[in-house]
């Protein structure tokens, strides 16, 4: 890594074995990522979600890590990545802006190719990744998604209810801005917990680290903008691209107690998508890596580890 550009912070305080350190991208957004690990396995990048952190991967990346070099990301506008200045059409937070950083990420850390795990927003900015950098990209998992697109058109009472958010954050600067920013660690609870099924899932400490990051306007204004562009600027992309498929081998794990694994048969919404694509469903809500971590670990090895 150039010293010039990648900055070391020092060791994570949620993930044993990783450090952190920030990277100054050629596009102006500054990254704060943690890598430990280390083998002759492919690398492999891990990215969160909304309203996550890197920090979501603490249960799971260090037993990763036993081989591979693995890196776990927060995307830009969340955590303690920088927060771009937006634009009307929302490009600066859309998934072909964030899997831009993930490939100037990797070429920065002198990376050739890498699989890759993304869990909901992490995910469906790994869609846009696999498509535009189909060379990076050796084997794909993304985690509690069926593809955006196809779940704005299938909107109805249930999903609309089940993921209100989809729908509020996306209105006009600064209405849900503001409602949020009222009493941000009442909206985070609010929507963790109607997420996660398994109690006990979140430790305290955890929570308290994903409030922090979720109390700093920007952020709020940042993943408003990140919703604003899904639902505007990536439906574009998206159509523009419709002949693509992802070449990777896609692997899809969901909750089956969680709205992804209830509303959508998971693995046929990504059939027109991909050339290769299986999937399973795991006891758990959305976010099986904090849910049912061991579960997720043996799919996730087995995709990554086996022939295919």
């Amino acid at each position: 890594m150039s010293a010039e550009n990648v900055r070391r912070l020092g060791p994570s305080p949620f993930v044993p074995g990783f450090e952190l350190y920030d990277t100054d991208l050629p596009n102006g957004v500054r990254l704060r990522f943690a890598r430990g690990g280390q083998g002759e396995g492919t690398p492999l990048l891990m990215v969160h979600g909304h309203p996550h952190t890197h920090v979501i991967w603490r249960k799971t990346a260090p037993d990763l890590a036993r081989g591979r070099d693995v890196i776990l990301a927060d995307l830009r506008g969340y955590g303690d990545s920088s927060k771009p200045v937006s634009t009307p059409d929302h490009r600066p937070y859309s998934k072909k802006a964030m899997a831009q950083d993930f490939a100037l990420l990797l070429e920065m850390l002198g990376i050739e190719r890498c699989d890759f795990v993304g869990h909901d927003r992490g995910a469906r900015a790994g869609h846009r990744f696999a498509l535009d950098y189909p060379q990076l990209v050796r084997k794909a998992v993304f985690v509690d998604i069926a593809p955006t697109a196809l779940m704005y058109e299938r909107t109805d009472k249930e999903f609309a209810t089940r993921y209100f958010w989809w729908f509020f954050l996306i209105q006009k600067e600064p209405f849900p801005e503001k409602l949020i920013n009222f009493d941000p660690a009442y909206f985070l609870r609010h929507h963790i917990e109607g997420q996660l099924k398994i109690p006990g899932s979140l430790e305290d400490a955890v929570f308290d680290e994903y409030l922090r990051c979720y109390r700093n306007p920007e952020t709020i204004h940042a993943i408003c903008e990140d919703y604003r562009a899904a639902a505007s600027i990536d439906l574009e992309d998206d159509a523009a691209d419709a002949g693509k498929r992802i070449q990777a081998p896609l692997h899809l794990l969901w909750g089956a107690l969680g709205t992804v694994g209830k509303l959508y048969d998971v693995v046929q919404t990504w059939r027109d998508r991909t050339v290769c694509v299986t999937g399973k469903a795991l006891p758990c809500g959305h976010s099986p890596q904090e849910e049912c971590p061991q579960a997720f670990l043996q799919e996730v090895r087995a995709f990554l580890d086996g022939a295919a």
